[in-house]
């Protein structure tokens, strides 16, 4: 079963103020919606740039993380493990999904992101 596109692309933040100005401004980015301190997305392409707050990242996640559209989640934890990489945890979203966080073989952080209903 083969992933969708990479849906998005974040950055941890600590001070969510300091680094929605900063990427708005120095990059030119459009801010496309804000979520208090937990979540600024930029129109960036196709693929979305975002800052998440600690508690909305990857447990763990420092610097960015890379998330890929999944249609079923449960599928890759198996396929995941089996070439050594490790399922971290799941989330469900209510209307925005549900995503699971995964260590690659030298514990790089990625995350699988599925809608209700499949990838838009």
């Amino acid at each position: 079963m083969p992933l969708g596109a990479i849906r998005s692309v974040y950055t941890v933040a600590s001070d969510m103020d300091l680094m929605r100005a900063f990427y708005e401004e120095a990059l030119d980015l459009p801010l496309a919606f804000r979520d208090r301190d937990n979540w600024c997305q930029f129109k960036a392409g196709q693929v979305a740039f975002a800052l998440s707050s600690q508690s909305e990242a990857a447990q763990g996640a420092r610097g960015s993380v890379i998330v890929f559209d999944a249609i079923d989640l449960a599928a890759f934890v198996p396929r995941i493990e089996r070439l050594g990489g490790r399922h971290l945890s799941s989330r469900d979203m209510g209307a925005h999904g549900s995503v699971a966080a995964f260590a690659d073989p030298e514990n790089n952080l990625f995350q699988l992101h599925a809608r209700h209903g499949g990838p838009v």
